[in-house]
């Protein structure tokens, strides 16, 4: 059965491309071997997106990157040219790429390609349960980059046929392997030790629901390898992530208190409890000719019990749209009643109730639900030993409602390849992981704090985000040099980074406070000043006075609270 479920996904390549469909792809190059051990100048853990751009960068930079491997736990995706693949729609997990990702991809030469396989998305028309039948739309004119979306998996697709026709002399890939680390080494070249194993799709599949499979490994039949940089970039797995965390707890248990008081800061990830936990459920739409194929289409239900989020899958109206709902919402289960959901539409979304036909309504309503991904970051390093860095999910995961972790995790492989290049230059006495941690660790854990604010649940949120909003617009809009612009626009400012991003917000809450703080005290004074000449003129005590003063605003507010009653 695993067997079975590890070949429906793999899809072969069109005739007049490189077959891409094999479990490990061919390596045209020379690998050294020492007995039964392979040795590779980098080993990249995670064949995402992060990892196969790491992987590109690599190559790009010629010696001493001549050999490099790729490994990944789950098969090969689709040919990003099979468009029977890609026609189910909610099969497959949408990103969108901002500046941040685009400029990564740009710098290292495969923009052009996954830019033909993308949408382009400028701008959002949402419906509120109160607001206008037609909604409200709204073009992002002044943003510096439009957002191009396409499935996860598809950017994968574009990048692993990039490897294969670019850099198959430099670039093995293998797929359905799994790697643990057996040692980070001593600093010596080929030093990193690696543990690769076989693994399998094990269900459930993405048709029903899960949008990642999930791979069973068997680590007995194990062979080594061994690297002289190791790339962590596995996403949830973690496994290089992990075998870190543990082994610099065994370090530190070999430590005496003082060594521990006094040492450095264990290494860790911090996991942030999920209080605003949500689940969704995929549905594709096709839109009628008439609508517009280049916006986000969103609509919340009344009581904001289901949140609908569609964004284009290719460019000619074919839409995937998340149900956005509570863990225990009735819908969230699998198979609910396909009737119930349907009268849903009908009532909720009756917009696009028409644009799905009843066998998606029937499908998405016998499917499972999907988890999105709990708050989390690596810290307060991002490297081992010297020759071994994380990057991507794996140091930073957030939920995917604002853009950012992918576009993230491809600015990482920026950030490495600048860290590279400043190592090689001479005059360092830190290697080229150390550079990328300290460049980015503390702006990992910002991302996800900056993330995790805003999506709070209840009063917390509302005094971590939305008043928030209101006051970056108020005060930005008065005194536009003094105070930035809200979050949204800090994040599409390029060369700002999440650290001076909160650092930033931090100050204008800071000044937002003094502003305020100094006009309430203001009207305070002037309103004892008002009381205490009407209290000399009424020949009363200015405490009475006050009392009066209170009793007849008091009043006022009670008279126009009926009034409005009334009024309704």
């Amino acid at each position: 059965t695993s067997a079975a479920a590890a070949a429906s996904l793999r899809v072969s390549a069109s005739a007049d491309a490189p077959d891409l469909s094999p479990r490990t792809a061919p390596y045209d190059g020379d690998v050294d071997v020492d007995g039964d051990v392979k040795k590779y100048d980098a080993v990249v853990c995670g064949g995402g997106p992060a990892g196969l751009l790491t992987a590109i960068m690599l190559a790009r930079k010629g010696d001493p990157y001549g050999k490099i491997a790729v490994y990944d736990r789950l098969p090969p995706p689709p040919s990003p040219d099979d468009d029977d693949a890609w026609s189910d729609a909610a099969r497959f997990y949408l990103i969108g790429l901002g500046h941040r990702g685009q400029r990564a991809l740009r710098r290292f030469g495969v923009w052009d390609e996954v830019e033909a396989a993308s949408a382009p998305v400028v701008g959002r028309r949402d419906w509120s349960p109160d607001g206008p039948k037609e909604g409200v739309e709204r073009l992002a004119a002044d943003k510096p980059t439009v957002t191009q979306v396409l499935p996860r998996d598809k950017l994968v697709g574009v990048l692993r046929r990039h490897v294969m026709e670019k850099y198959s002399d430099r670039v093995e890939l293998h797929y359905e392997k799994e790697v643990n680390p057996l040692g980070f080494g001593d600093g010596a070249e080929y030093s990193v030790a690696l543990s690769v194993s076989d693994c399998v799709v094990a269900g459930p599949t993405a048709d029903d629901g899960a949008m990642t499979p999930e791979a069973q490994c068997d680590v007995d039949g194990a062979e080594v390898v061994r690297a002289s940089l190791l790339i962590g970039s596995d996403g949830a797995a973690r496994t290089v992530a992990n075998e870190m965390e543990r082994v610099d707890r065994e370090r530190r248990s070999r430590r005496g208190a003082l060594g521990r008081l006094f040492g450095s800061r264990p290494f860790g990830v911090t996991r942030f409890e999920d209080d605003n936990k949500r689940v969704y459920k995929t549905i594709p739409v096709q839109l009628p000719s008439d609508w517009r194929f280049d916006l986000n289409y969103s609509a919340r239900s009344r009581g904001s019990r289901i949140t609908f989020e569609a964004l284009p899958s290719n460019d000619r109206g074919t839409y995937c749209a998340l149900l956005l709902m509570k863990v225990d919402d009735d819908m969230a289960k699998p198979d609910c009643d396909p009737r119930d959901l349907r009268a849903y539409f009908d009532e909720e979304f009756p917009q696009f109730s028409p644009l799905i036909p009843d066998e998606e309504i029937a499908r998405t309503a016998k499917k499972r639900s999907s988890d999105l991904p709990a708050f989390r970051f690596a810290g307060p390093r991002l490297c081992e030993g010297g020759r071994t860095a994380l990057l991507g999910d794996c140091i930073h995961t957030v939920k995917p409602y604002y853009g950012l972790g992918a576009n993230t995790a491809l600015e990482d492989v920026e950030l490495l390849s600048d860290a590279i290049d400043a190592a090689a230059q001479g005059g360092q006495t830190k290697s080229a992981v150390e550079l990328f941690s300290d460049g980015r660790a503390r702006d990992a854990a910002s991302l996800v704090q900056i993330s995790r604010s805003m999506d709070r649940p209840g009063k917390v949120g509302t005094m971590m985000f939305v008043l928030p909003l209101i006051l970056d617009s108020i005060f930005h809009k008065a005194m536009p040099k003094l105070f930035a612009p809200n979050m949204f626009a800090m994040f599409q400012k390029e060369d700002v980074t999440f650290r001076q991003i909160q650092l930033r917000k931090r100050a204008d809450r800071l000044g937002q406070a003094l502003v305020i703080g100094t006009a309430l005290t203001g009207a305070a004074a002037m309103t004892m000043k008002a009381v205490t000449m009407l209290a000399r003129a009424a020949g009363v005590s200015t405490g009475k006075m006050s009392g009066v003063v209170a009793a007849a605003v008091a009043l006022v507010a009670f008279a126009r609270q009926k009034a409005s009653a009334k009024t309704a």
